[in-house]
């Protein structure tokens, strides 16, 4: 007879291993990184937007796991749906019958895009956006995409193709023969589709990298001149969909924009169970599977499971319970407005923007001979050290945990779960201005870590 298994006694056993077990089989590259900046706690439990350590302290959440987290870790009606799909012990995914859940799931979701009319269930937002790919490419018979610069839609080799970073893109070409355009650039844009071969047009209604939202107006011109040529607008809201902008989606800021393809995932998983979702026009299904030869002709092996229904099931329905759009709204204006208040005040904060729980901080080049040639010393180095800057005390300091928006960026992005509440945004915004009356001060341990990372940075190049 073997062994029982036992996950607790496993966990008490080997958990104080996790470091070095990752640096072992797993990207090895990653416990190196955070041993560098500090970033190697161990965290024990989590709950809504906040997590303790090993020592009992308590951490508030601004990074809700790249997005995934919207309601926050261990939401009790998820977790309930999770226990309860289990205990069906359910006929999942015999691959020859039609279970409810996932009728019942698009059914909810496609409540709040009344313009779109089916929906392809899948596993990560890289595999909706390849969805949308692939659907857009065979429903117009076109073969180009446009994306816009700086765009980031997942790591896969479509995806990839679409992909605004170089440094994501290099060393794995050739890629698909996709066209980058400026965001909010119609006239670009327009020169593209006279060409007569695009597709489509992949565009995040707001940009995670950076946290740039598309300018008013663009989205709906840029639909217009696409359905002109006869080509397809997909949004892209993995991270910016259910509720992170304030709306449902973020392309619903703008009125009359009904994008054609619309790619969920992150948040729909309740931070359990991996979960996307390609919405679509009933036209643009019915052409990928024009007959009953064609019926798996796109599929996914875990696509639609159980688990992953349930979960997105009882997401939803604590969004409408709990009015979790309309604190996404109010504490996401309270966040930015605070914030906002704070550019006058320090010389190298830049800019505050976003909507809703996404919102951007930069930084930029100070007035005073003091600070700015510390800046320029960090800018030689590698561009984007001082954002991290202010990440790692945020973190060692004050026990909030933010990430740089992307590489080479002076930007802090923050997207929190949407659960936060007023103390939360007051926790963020003391403990920010601390960091940044710390950094103006021109001294003191902030700036004595800034050459830790330029040493690093000199090292990695």
């Amino acid at each position: 007879m073997s062994k029982e298994f036992d996950l607790g006694t496993l966990l008490a056993e080997r958990g104080a291993e996790r470091y070095e077990l990752h640096a072992k089989y797993l990207n090895h590259q990653l416990p190196k990184m955070l041993h560098t900046i500090g970033f190697d706690k161990v965290y024990e439990r989590a709950e809504g937007a906040h997590f303790w350590d090993a020592d009992g302290n308590d951490h508030l959440d601004m990074l809700a796991g790249f997005g995934v987290m919207g309601l926050g870790r261990h939401h009790p009606v998820v977790r309930k749906a999770l226990h309860d799909v289990l205990d069906a012990s359910l006929a999942d995914l015999t691959r020859f019958d039609c279970q409810p859940l996932p009728g019942l799931l698009a059914e909810r979701l496609l409540a709040h895009s009344p313009h779109l009319d089916r929906v392809f269930f899948g596993n990560s937002g890289t595999e909706a956006v390849e969805t949308a790919l692939k659907f857009a490419r065979y429903a117009t018979g076109r073969p180009r995409v446009l994306y816009c610069a700086h765009a980031f839609h997942g790591l896969t080799t479509g995806s990839l193709s679409v992909n605004g970073e170089d440094g994501f893109r290099e060393g794995f070409a050739p890629l698909l023969p996709d066209t980058a355009v400026p965001l909010g650039d119609l006239g670009v844009l327009a020169k593209e589709l006279k060409k007569g071969d695009v597709a489509a047009l992949i565009v995040e209604p707001i940009q995670g990298k950076g946290v740039h939202e598309a300018p008013p107006g663009y989205l709906r011109g840029a639909q217009e001149l696409l359905h002109k040529h006869k080509a397809l607008l997909i949004a892209d809201e993995v991270q910016t969909g259910l509720g992170r902008t304030g709306d449902f989606y973020a392309y619903q800021h703008e009125d009359g924009v009904e994008p054609d393809l619309v790619c969920v995932a992150k948040a729909l998983s309740g931070g359990y169970v991996p979960v996307s979702a390609t919405l679509g026009k009933d036209w643009i299904f019915k052409k990928v599977y024009s007959s009953m030869d064609r019926v798996l002709v796109h599929s996914a092996s875990f696509g639609s499971n159980a688990q992953a229904m349930a979960a997105g099931l009882a997401v939803l329905s604590v969004m409408e319970d709990e009015q979790v759009v309309a604190n996404s709204r109010a504490m996401g204006g309270l966040l930015k407005s605070r914030l906002a208040a704070l550019v006058d005040r320090y010389e190298l904060l830049a800019d505050v923007r976003g909507r809703g729980l996404m919102v951007g901080i930069e930084f930029g080049r100070p007035k005073s001979l003091k600070l700015r040639s510390r800046w320029t010393m960090l800018q030689a180095a590698r561009k984007g050290l001082f954002a991290q800057m202010v990440v790692v005390p945020l973190l060692q300091k004050h026990r909030i945990l933010t990430q740089v928006s992307g590489d080479h960026l002076e930007v802090i992005k923050l997207i929190p779960p949407l659960v936060i509440d007023e103390g939360d945004v007051d926790r963020f915004v003391e403990a920010f201005t601390a960091v940044m009356d710390d950094a103006h001060s021109g001294s003191g341990l902030m700036w004595d870590f800034s050459k830790t990372l330029v040493k690093q940075a000199v090292a990695n190049r």
